[in-house]
């Protein structure tokens, strides 16, 4: 199995299927609770995102197709480690890109500007990659529990982050 397989498997199965929660923001195509038509999340593509998207009727294969387009091509997901790619891939798609590049740079210690450019794959490769990918999930734990949603959806978040520090570890 490839790395981008790999990552888009364990988000795939994070995510799940199709939710029409009317407290999550990403299920409004507004992006905030209230705003716009409550569309939903189905794979893990949300109608805040995608606001003309067909969202309940999406297949696991279109949102593949989305997220290599708009996650790991952006995140140069080919040219991290696998434990490395996996973490940000699965915080992009559940955080946004800049967010979890921003992690992986405060992770590597170079100035962290949200732009995956060639001093942050630099600092990514010289990097023991397991330490790196824990420490950007820890800062990934650290802003979700300071959120608002934090009571509703916290418990789900560390679970998530917990098994996906179990994945980077075998």
């Amino acid at each position: 199995m490839d790395n981008f397989a790999r990552c888009l498997a364990f988000t795939l199965g994070s995510e799940g299927g199709f939710t029409n929660n009317p407290a999550d923001p990403g299920n409004w195509t507004g992006g905030h609770v209230g705003a716009g038509e409550l569309r939903g999340t189905n794979f893990g593509i949300s109608a805040a995102a995608y606001p003309q998207l067909d969202i309940a009727n999406l297949t696991a294969a279109v949102a593949g197709d989305i997220y290599r387009r708009d996650y790991w091509a952006p995140l140069q997901g080919d040219a991290l480690p696998l434990p490395v790619a996996l973490t940000a891939f699965d915080a992009a798609v559940n955080a946004g890109l800049r967010r979890s590049v921003l992690w992986l740079q405060q992770a590597a210690g170079v100035p962290a500007d949200g732009v995956l450019g060639a001093q942050t794959l630099a600092a990514i490769k010289a990097a023991n990659a397991l330490a790196l990918a824990r420490e950007a999930l820890t800062r990934r734990m650290d802003f979700y529990a300071s959120l608002p949603g934090w009571t509703s959806f916290g418990l789900g978040w560390s679970r998530r982050v917990i098994a996906l520090a179990g994945e980077i570890s075998v």
